[in-house]
């Protein structure tokens, strides 16, 4: 549910799998309160929240007994609908986000367009497949949700990188600058749709 005077939502998603709730105000401080039951997940959050000057409340459940696999996909889907409801009808923003971010030898490139048109275009290999517990293969999965829920177009490479930690926080950093980006108003825009086709 969207906030009527602010760029805030709330968004609770419960199935068999996983009960989430979350909420997101865009135009925030970068205060965060997470808990997903996935330390490594929720610092990566932390710092999408600090850095994208995000305000971010989110708490999930999830069978992490199995594996982290539908808490950290449905954690994507959640955060993508929260994204979606809270930046309401695009007009005046700049719509596109583009950044590349050191994380000491980590390099990160995020370019993005909230396009209405959701794509993801994910070229980031790592020297090991782990870090923490986690498959990485499973940010992979965590951005697809999040871009398909959001309605963007977003494109994420790594440049350069040895240390697998520093490769998925260069990556979280640099999304959520790219974000912070795309979603800031232009005072030259008029408060006008930032689109020839007058729909996004």
């Amino acid at each position: 549910m969207r906030s009527s005077s602010a760029r805030k939502a709330e968004v609770r998603r419960k199935t068999k799998e996983t009960d989430i709730a979350a909420s997101i105000c865009l135009d925030g401080k970068g205060a965060s309160m997470v808990d997903s039951g996935i330390a490594f997940l929720d610092h990566m959050l932390e710092l999408f929240s600090k850095h994208g000057f995000f305000d971010l409340e989110l708490k999930a459940k999830g069978d992490i007994e199995v594996d982290y696999h539908h808490t950290i996909e449905d954690i994507g889907i959640v955060l993508g609908e929260a994204l979606k409801d809270a930046v309401g009808d695009k007009k005046g923003i700049n719509r596109y986000g583009f950044c590349v971010l050191p994380m000491d030898e980590a390099l990160a490139l995020v370019s993005l367009d909230l396009s209405g048109r959701p794509y993801l275009a994910y070229d980031v290999k790592t020297p090991i497949d782990n870090v923490n517990g986690i498959d990485v293969r499973l940010f992979h999965e965590f951005f697809y949700a999040l871009a398909m829920n959001s309605g963007m177009t977003l494109h994420m490479r790594l440049l350069a990188g040895e240390e697998v930690h520093h490769i998925v926080e260069a990556i979280f950093k640099c999304f959520a600058k790219a974000l912070r980006a795309a979603l800031d108003k232009n005072p030259r825009g008029g408060g006008m749709l930032p689109s020839t086709k007058g729909k996004l």
